[in-house]
């Protein structure tokens, strides 16, 4: 069975301030959705489904469907602020949806197979889909789930400081738990962390988790429970969020099983700021000049 690509697009992008989604990249117009799509069918995944919100539903499919029609399956679904929420009264300032944990979960009824998680606004490279394609192929299963691990130095950003989720990983090459550090850069050769008691280096080996994620289909099943747990505690916070490493933590914490950190050398890239555009544009030159993608991917 051919495992299933999962992308994360509905975000509200605020930091960006524009629908990076679908912004283009690529010399004939591409987005770095389409790199994650064509690096995930060449790794040979079989389908993917988008997670968008309503609002930019048809504008999106103008953009996708000429692209993949014939040449992957797709499917589309939407992460609205009531789903799965049905024993719940959402109160009226909340507005915005519930967190990427409960937009894997709104993909409940789109995917019985193995599958693999990634944000819209992150390229992540060839290297990545290839690991996690062989892991879901032959290793992937409702006790053993795993995450893509990127070099953390590959990860920071020239024009701000980022948050980065720093993995802790044992001996087996295991995940023991995912710190979320803010305000992560690289000073003086030094890449370093502030909170609210200062500075705080972060080793060059941590693997940084770039929300690369690879499930078996049991994880719904696991999300929805702890879904309901999540909004008993915080449905009357409107800032509250029900994120991937949350369900993971619980996961391994739980008993239920492991989660393998697979690492990956690629050069992850991304539009956090506005002001990375240019170099991610770019990058995306330079891997078109080297081969590495064609000209126009479609």
């Amino acid at each position: 069975m051919q495992p299933t690509l999962l992308i994360l697009a509905a975000g509200m992008a605020s930091r960006y301030g524009s629908m990076k989604q679908i912004q283009s990249f690529g010399p004939s117009g591409e987005t770095i959705m389409d790199y994650s799509i064509y690096d995930a069918m060449r790794a040979g995944f079989g389908k993917v489904v988008f997670i968008i919100r309503k609002d930019f539903a048809d504008q999106f499919k103008e953009i996708f469907e000429p692209k993949l029609a014939g040449k992957i399956k797709t499917d589309y679904v939407y992460q609205d602020l009531s789903s799965f929420t049905n024993d719940f009264v959402i109160p009226t300032e909340r507005t915005k949806p519930w967190g990427t944990a409960h937009a894997v979960l709104c993909a409940k009824n789109a995917i019985k197979e193995p599958f693999a998680v990634i944000n819209a606004d992150d390229f992540y490279g060839r290297d990545g889909f290839e690991k996690a394609y062989k892991f879901l192929t032959t290793d992937c299963s409702s006790q053993l789930y795993s995450l893509i691990g990127y070099e953390l130095e590959k990860t920071l950003s020239p024009h701000g400081t980022v948050s980065r989720g720093v993995c802790d990983v044992n001996a087996n090459g295991e995940l023991v738990a995912i710190n979320e550090r803010i305000k992560v850069y690289k000073k003086d050769g030094v890449i370093i962390y502030e909170d609210e008691n200062g500075f705080h280096p972060i080793p060059d080996e941590c693997k940084a988790s770039m929300n690369f994620w690879c499930f078996d289909s049991s994880v719904f099943e696991v999300t929805e429970t702890m879904f309901s747990d999540f909004l008993r505690h915080n449905i009357s916070n409107p800032k509250a969020e029900f994120f991937i490493p949350i369900v993971g933590d619980e996961f391994i914490k739980s008993g239920k099983g492991k989660i393998k950190v697979i690492p990956t050398s690629s050069q992850w890239f991304g539009v956090t700021y506005k002001e990375d555009a240019p170099g991610v544009q770019e990058s995306v030159t330079k891997l078109v000049a080297t081969g590495e993608y064609p000209t126009s991917l479609w």
